[in-house]
């Protein structure tokens, strides 16, 4: 299990995610650390896998794409994830994918711009044949965005929430 990060971590992620252009010397500056200390903790985050980008978060919706849909699909287990993640890897609507428990084997976010495109992307997702069945959702409001924030400060903190066996015991 990796090492939790300190509290100049917590607050060195949280300054950058809160003013992301503010560069390792505005970062020195705010925090009241050497700019050699800041560009070790980043480089040190980043080999972590801690920060995994610096890229700039986009918005589908400003892009053109209002309507978002999560698909669960069932695939034929003897080809594996490979072939059909290289082929959702091809289509541009496809944000992400994740293999899961419960009813289906693959989970897939995507992103259409009206209701007959999301028909268009699902179409594209399912024609290789390697998916046997399929159920899709569409979101009809984002009610809380994705957000690390505050696991972050909870982790820099030492105050993380406890594992359910931990919980027990108090």
């Amino acid at each position: 299990m990796p090492a939790p990060i300190d509290d100049l971590d917590s607050r060195l992620l949280a300054l950058l995610t809160e003013r992301p252009q503010i560069g390792v010397l505005g970062a020195s500056r705010e925090l009241g650390v050497a700019r050699g200390t800041v560009q070790a903790r980043l480089d040190r985050l980043v080999r972590r896998g801690v920060i995994s980008s610096f890229a700039p978060t986009v918005d589908p919706h400003s892009l053109g794409y209002p309507v978002t849909a999560f698909c669960t699909l069932a695939i034929r287990q003897q080809e594996g994830h490979e072939p059909l993640l290289e082929h959702l890897r091809g289509i541009p609507e496809v944000l992400e994918v994740h293999t899961i428990t419960g009813d289906g084997d693959l989970m897939v976010r995507v992103v259409a711009r009206d209701n007959p495109d999301l028909q268009r992307v699902i179409d594209s997702v399912v024609s290789t044949g390697m998916v046997t069945r399929t159920s899709t959702v569409i979101a009809l409001a984002e009610l809380l965005p994705r957000r690390t924030g505050p696991l972050v400060q909870a982790t820099g903190a030492g105050r993380a929430t406890p594992a359910p066996a931990d919980r027990r015991r108090g």
